[in-house]
């Protein structure tokens, strides 16, 4: 069954064109909203499966609209989707929860691909992006986080590199050989230890501490 979407964009032409291309593709858009405090009521009224967002709009930005969303439901699955290339609106959205940071020039295949995999639990990017977020969130180690980290069992060190890229449960359990329900446990063990609320927080934090590197 494909998830069901809620679109946040103040540009309603441009809605209407997504609307059209996932709603061809068998995808079941149950609302809109043409800023962000009202993307956030439709999200808490409908709470879809997926959330597609923009970020510049009026009312409350995208950012503020994230933050809301992601503060009463952390487990809602946000993708933004906007027209900047700035590497500080994806790293603060990354931060705060974001599923992923698509671009609006990507083709139509990408973009259902992309909500597909972000649908069932993976990092998304443009590719522009991607190069932006590496090198942004490579930055030396804070001893505070060090610490943090050794409290990781051996497991749920293996199981954080593999959100560092990515990789949803059942990537992970397949990887692994194990079942998708332990690697669950494995990435709440992992959030409580870290003290973060998602796991796309998670695969900053093992971007930032080169884990990506380390399994190189």
């Amino acid at each position: 069954m494909n998830p069901t979407i809620v679109l946040i964009d103040d540009h309603t032409l441009f809605r209407r064109g997504i609307r059209s291309v996932l709603e061809e593709a068998d995808f079941e858009v149950i609302g809109e909203a043409a800023d962000g405090l009202s993307g956030v009521k439709l999200v808490e009224q409908l709470q879809p499966d997926l959330v597609l967002l923009d970020l510049d709009m009026p009312v409350m930005n995208g950012r503020e609209a994230l933050g809301q969303i992601l503060s009463s439901h952390p487990q809602q699955k946000v993708v933004i989707l906007t027209v900047s290339e700035d590497s500080d609106d994806l790293i603060e959205c990354m931060k705060l929860g974001s599923q992923g940071f698509l671009l609006k020039n990507i083709d139509a295949d990408f973009l259902l691909d992309a909500i597909a995999k972000a649908a069932q639990g993976d990092s998304v990017f443009s590719p522009e992006m991607t190069a932006h977020l590496v090198q942004s969130l490579i930055t030396p180690a804070r001893p505070a986080a060090d610490h943090a980290l050794d409290t990781l069992t051996p497991r749920e060190l293996e199981t954080l590199k593999h959100l560092a890229v990515g990789h949803s449960n059942k990537v992970i359990a397949k990887h692994l050989n194990l079942a998708e329900s332990t690697i669950k446990a494995y990435v709440q063990s992992i959030l409580k230890k870290l003290g973060l609320s998602s796991r796309v927080q998670a695969a900053v934090y093992a971007i930032q501490h080169k884990l990506v590197e380390e399994e190189e």
